[in-house]
């Protein structure tokens, strides 16, 4: 079986319950992907263009600086990356997650938050973007995650 690791990134704890959710179905080990400076909630209120999500997700050359990297990231062959969906994407600092560790030859998943958006063009932005690695599904999922979502996602 393979060793999973769940990293994510959660502004407000909605991805965080998720996240050790899904830990608790597979025994994935879990990776709190956590930006420098923490989002407050001005920060995060998307109906000011002057907020620093609004003026992040406006530049797709940001990357928020994260404190840490994944130290055993060779242990695993399969990394779920978490996060909510922001302006129909992913954080940026899932970009800088994904810049600052090596995932090439790891078979990537991603879950995200969202009451309404469909995960679809978060995912695809990242596969993309990142077209060396193996991005292989995603699913948008709620804090009532079940085992068959989680199944539905990574089998």
């Amino acid at each position: 079986m393979s060793k999973i690791l769940i990293s994510y990134f959660s502004a407000s704890g909605v991805t965080k319950e998720v996240a050790s959710k899904i830990a608790d179905i597979t025994g994935g080990d879990l990776f709190e992907i956590e930006p420098v400076n923490k989002y407050t909630n001005e920060d995060l209120n998307w109906n000011n263009n002057d907020s620093r999500s609004s003026i992040e997700m406006s530049n797709p050359s940001s990357r928020p600086e994260v404190k840490n990297k994944v130290s055993n990231l060779s242990d695993y062959d399969t990394v779920l990356i978490g996060f909510p969906i922001w302006w129909d994407l992913a954080p940026r600092v899932i970009n800088t997650f994904i810049e600052e560790n090596n995932l090439e030859g790891k078979k990537i998943f991603c879950f995200a938050t969202s009451g309404t958006s469909s995960v679809n063009n978060s995912f695809n932005t990242l596969k993309n973007t990142y077209n060396n690695l193996n991005f292989v599904n995603a699913k948008r999922l709620t804090s009532n995650v079940s085992e068959n979502d989680v199944t539905s996602l990574i089998m």
